[in-house]
């Protein structure tokens, strides 16, 4: 278990994958959110005037690569 989850964080594109998802909160409203500047309030003002791109979760990615890491 916890060398599959070590071989998943250190040896695989997850955690890569994971920060390009989020990159969002990087910089601008995100950031300020996940910093505690601005409220939920204040994030759902700025989501509404400001529809995101469209981008696939790639659900099916994280699925497939955890299960080869995982029958290894």
């Amino acid at each position: 278990g916890l060398e599959v989850a070590n071989a998943l964080l250190t040896s695989s594109p997850l955690e890569r994958w994971r920060a390009e998802r989020y990159a969002s909160f990087d910089n601008g409203a995100g950031a300020d959110f996940a910093a505690g500047k601005i409220t939920l309030t204040d994030m759902a003002k700025h989501a509404a005037g400001n529809a995101p791109k469209q981008i696939s979760g790639r659900q099916e990615a994280y699925e497939n690569l955890i299960n080869q890491y995982l029958t290894r």
